[in-house]
């Protein structure tokens, strides 16, 4: 059974720091590209950042203009959980961030929220002073 669980949201101030972690089950994280979307209150869940592993401990990673340069992606395959490294938070970051996972092997990460078969619960991050 797949399973993805997020963790590690709170509150924190503008410019603070989080780290996600997104934990799975049930697969192999390198089979399968995961990515990090969020939705905000009163809007359409947005993706965040992905990454897919080519081969060889080469990964390719995506993230949404609005998060780069401040958020990273990594991974830890002995733990299986991909981790998302949030710095220079912003309130405008505010929202529920989930990690899903692709089913398909696709030749670049997808930013559809469609495309993405397995989902977590879900992890609230609120910035605020």
């Amino acid at each position: 059974q797949v399973q993805l669980v997020e963790s590690g949201g709170g509150l924190i101030q503008p410019g603070g720091s989080l780290r996600l972690s997104c934990t799975v089950s049930g697969f192999t994280l390198d089979n399968h590209a995961v990515g990090w979307f969020r939705q905000a209150p009163g809007k359409e869940r947005e993706f965040v950042a992905g990454q897919r592993w080519i081969g060889s401990n080469v990964y390719s990673t995506d993230y949404a203009d609005s998060v780069k340069g401040r958020f990273t992606v990594s991974r830890s395959i002995a733990d299986s959980t991909l981790y998302l490294e949030m710095n220079s938070l912003k309130p405008e970051d505010t929202a529920i961030y989930y990690c899903a996972a692709d089913e398909r092997r696709r030749p670049q990460v997808s930013t559809l929220s469609s495309d993405y078969t397995y989902w977590g619960q879900g992890t609230q991050v609120t910035v605020s002073a």
